[in-house]
């Protein structure tokens, strides 16, 4: 079974979710940790809730290879999801585990990638450009932000009637059903 740290900086919906579909059941993975890098942050509530421990960081910690790897490392993990995590992962961490670190995006890489594109401001680029589909990417970490490869897409059709906040929840249906059985998949193979 492979022990899976979510690093997320926001509400903590997608860790929530990856973290039912696999705590106390039999499955190919088990979450062993929330990594935040914001104090107010959802998650850490949610990880509380969730008897998931939580390690709190910052830029320096980050930046610091001796404590990330360290505290991976005492946590056991072999896996790391990308769940809504605002700051960019250092390249000694990828390299460590190269293949194994993955992102969800709420786009349809390459469009809508890249730096300052997160959360709501995709979906806000998304509608002012009069887009008939969206949908999220899962993708592998590499050293370009939102590159790596592409290991599954989900689309949604977007009408001109749409809003945001309706391409937004829309997203965020997809992400709850597809985020966590995709994980699975990547790790039972």
């Amino acid at each position: 079974m492979k022990r899976i740290a979510i690093f997320a900086s926001g509400n903590g919906t997608n860790a929530e979710n990856i973290t039912h579909h696999f705590n106390g059941k039999e499955k190919a993975g088990e979450v062993a940790l929330i990594v935040c890098n914001r104090s107010g942050a959802g998650v850490v509530e949610r990880a509380k809730r969730l008897n998931v421990p939580v390690a709190l960081i910052d830029k320096n910690k980050m930046a610091d290879k001796e404590y990330m790897l360290g505290l991976l490392e005492e946590h056991n993990i072999d896996f790391v999801v990308l769940a809504g995590f605002l700051m960019m992962i250092p390249s000694y961490l990828i390299e460590e585990y190269r293949d194994s670190i993955i992102n969800i995006h709420p786009s349809l890489l390459p469009a809508y990638g890249g730096k300052g594109m997160y959360g709501r401001h995709v979906h806000e680029a998304v509608v002012a450009a009069g887009e008939k589909e969206t949908g999220i990417t899962i993708h592998r970490v590499s050293e370009e932000c939102d590159g790596g490869e592409i290991l599954f897409q989900a689309k949604i059709s977007v009408t001109p009637e749409m809003s945001v906040e309706d391409v937004e929840k829309e997203i965020h249906r997809l992400e709850a059903s597809h985020f966590p059985a995709v994980i699975e998949r990547i790790l039972s193979n």
